[in-house]
C-alpha cells in the first residue's frame, strides 16, 4: 500500500511540474532557434511533442519553430507538414507561416502551390506593413526566377514603399537569386509596431502585382502608399519605441485561486486562467512568478518577492503586472483577494484573513522603480461570505489610482460576473486572445477585450479599466 501511495504522489508531483518544465524547454529551444541551431531545435521540440503529457498549449509555437527549422536544414516536406499543423491551431501570425510554406513549395518545384501560399501570406499579413513588405520582397525573387520580371519589379517597389527603413529590402533588386540575407535566420514571433502617420496626407494606391499569361499571379492586396513625410515619422517613432523598450525589465506576479472550501465556493477556472496568462506573458518578455491555490502566507511572500523585483529594476525602465483570478470581496472601501485558507466567520475576519489590493498590491508597486503598474483583477464574482453580507459591497469597488497605473476589472465596479463553463472564464478567455494580437497599445488591448466580452455575454458583462499612465505600452515589443 505504501508503495502504491508513493507512486501516486510521484505521479502527481511529475504532473504538477510538467507545464513549468515544458515552458522551460520551450524557452531553451527558442534561444537555440535564435542562435540558428536548427537541428537542435528539431531534436528538442520533437522530444517535447512526442511526450504524451506535454503542455498542449505550446503546440502552436512548437510547430511554428520546428517547421521553420526544417526549412533551414532543407527538409521541405517536414516543414510543410509542421506549418500546416500550426495553421490548424489558428496562429496569430499566419502571414509568416504561409511565407515559409511558399518557400518550401518553391524549393520542391511546386510553383502553383507556392503562388497560392504567397497570396495567402499577403492576405493574412495585410494589416502589418513590415510583414507584408517582407512577403512582397520574397515573392519578387520567386517571380523573377520564374520569368515574370515585370510582376517582380512591382512587388519589390511596393515592398520598398511599405518598409523604406529595411536596408535588406531597399538594397535588393529582382536580379537577386534568393530572399534577403537577413531572413535566412528564420522568422521569430516578435511583432512589429506600426505607428500611423498623418492621416491628412495624400495616400495614392499602389498597383497590385501584374499577371502574365505564361505564369498567372494572383493580385496582391491593394497597398496604401504613405506620403514621404509620414514615412519619416513612422520610421522615427518605431525606432524610438524599439530603443525605449530595449533595456526594459518586465515582471509579473500571476495568481489563480480555485480550491476553496465548500463554504466559500470552489471555482473552476482561476487556476487555468492564471496558468494560461502566465504562458502568454512570458511570450511578451515578462519574467513571471506564478502562484496557484495560494494561502494568505504564500500571497504575502509572493508579493514581497514581486516588490523586490520592481524595486531593484532600473528606474523608468521597469514594468510591473499583477494578475489575479479567484474570489474577491469589497469591504469598507477596500478590495480584498480571498486566499484558499480564509476562514471568515465574521466581517472583521476579512481584514485579517484576506489580502488588500489597494494597501498591499498597488501601494507596494507604487513604492518601486516601475514606470508602469498594471493590475488585472478577474475577481468580480458573487460574495463568497453570504453570512457576513451586511457591510459588503457587490463585486469589487473602483480603486484610487497609484502613480503610472493601469487597473483592469473583469466587470464594472459594483457588478459581478459568473465563473466560466469552459477552460477559462469569459474575461480571461478574451484577454488571452487580445494579448496575442500585434501592434495594440495597452488601451487597445482592453478595449478589444471589452467589446468581445460585452458581445459574448449578451450585453450583460461590461468590463472596466482605469488609467493614469503616461506614454505607450505594447505587450508585443517592436523589433
Amino acid at each position: 500500500m505504501k508503495q502504491i501511495l508513493l507512486s501516486l504522489c510521484l505521479l502527481i508531483f511529475i504532473t504538477t511540474l510538467s507545464p513549468a518544465q515544458d515552458s522551460k524547454e520551450f524557452d531553451d529551444g527558442v534561444a537555440k532557434f535564435k542562435a540558428k541551431e536548427y537541428q537542435q531545435v528539431i531534436d528538442q521540440f520533437s522530444t517535447l511533442l512526442n511526450k504524451a503529457s506535454h503542455d498542449k498549449r505550446l503546440d502552436e509555437d512548437l510547430y511554428f519553430y520546428r517547421g521553420q527549422s526544417y526549412y533551414h536544414v532543407n527538409q521541405y516536406e517536414n516543414a510543410l507538414t509542421d506549418l500546416d499543423k500550426c495553421l490548424t491551431l489558428n496562429p496569430y501570425n499566419k502571414g509568416v507561416v504561409y511565407l515559409y510554406m511558399a518557400r518550401s513549395s518553391d524549393k520542391l518545384g511546386r510553383k502553383p502551390e507556392a503562388t497560392s501560399y504567397y497570396k495567402n501570406a499577403l492576405d493574412a499579413a495585410q494589416n502589418n506593413k513590415k510583414t507584408t513588405a517582407r512577403i512582397l520582397a520574397d515573392r519578387a525573387q520567386f517571380l523573377a526566377r520564374n520569368g515574370d520580371k515585370s510582376g517582380a519589379n512591382e512587388d519589390l517597389a511596393q515592398a520598398k514603399l511599405l518598409d523604406p527603413s529595411n536596408s535588406e529590402i531597399t538594397g535588393t533588386s529582382v536580379a537577386a537569386a534568393g530572399p534577403p540575407a537577413s531572413r535566412t535566420a528564420g522568422e521569430e514571433r516578435k511583432t512589429q509596431v506600426i505607428v500611423k502617420g498623418n492621416s491628412q496626407a495624400k495616400k495614392p494606391e499602389a498597383k497590385p502585382a501584374k499577371e502574365t499569361a505564361a505564369n498567372p499571379q494572383p493580385a496582391s492586396p491593394p497597398v496604401t502608399q504613405p506620403a514621404p513625410a509620414a514615412q519619416s515619422v513612422n520610421t522615427e517613432l518605431v525606432s524610438a519605441l524599439a530603443g525605449a523598450y530595449k533595456d526594459e525589465k518586465r515582471y509579473a506576479l500571476v495568481i489563480g485561486n480555485s480550491n476553496y472550501s465548500k463554504d466559500i465556493g470552489i471555482l473552476k477556472n482561476p487556476v487555468n486562467d492564471a496558468t494560461d496568462v502566465a504562458t502568454e506573458l512570458r511570450r511578451s518578455d515578462f519574467e513571471v512568478q506564478l502562484l496557484t491555490n495560494a494561502t494568505y502566507v504564500q500571497l504575502r511572500e509572493a508579493m514581497r518577492k514581486f516588490h523586490e523585483k520592481l524595486t531593484n529594476g532600473p528606474r523608468d525602465q521597469t514594468v510591473g503586472l499583477f494578475y489575479y483570478a479567484g474570489h474577491g470581496v469589497q469591504y469598507q472601501d477596500e478590495n480584498y483577494l480571498v486566499p484558499v485558507d480564509a476562514d471568515v466567520k465574521f466581517e472583521d475576519d476579512i481584514a485579517r484573513m484576506c489580502f488588500p489590493v489597494q494597501r498591499m498590491v498597488l501601494a507596494n508597486m507604487e513604492r518601486s522603480n516601475s514606470r508602469m503598474n498594471i493590475v488585472i483583477l478577474d475577481a468580480c464574482r458573487n460574495n463568497p461570505f453570504p453570512a457576513t453580507s451586511r457591510s459588503l459591497g457587490s463585486g469589487l469597488g473602483e480603486m484610487k489610482r497609484a502613480r503610472g497605473s493601469f487597473i483592469a476589472y473583469a466587470t464594472a465596479p459594483g457588478s459581478v460576473a459568473s465563473d466560466g463553463s469552459g477552460r477559462n472564464g469569459l474575461y480571461t478567455q478574451e484577454l488571452l486572445k487580445a494579448l496575442k494580437k500585434p501592434n495594440l497599445t495597452i488601451e487597445q488591448v482592453f478595449k478589444d477585450v471589452r467589446m468581445n466580452v460585452l458581445r459574448l455575454s449578451g450585453d450583460k458583462q461590461y468590463t472596466w479599466d482605469s488609467s493614469n499612465i503616461i506614454g505607450e505600452f505594447y505587450f508585443k515589443l517592436p523589433q
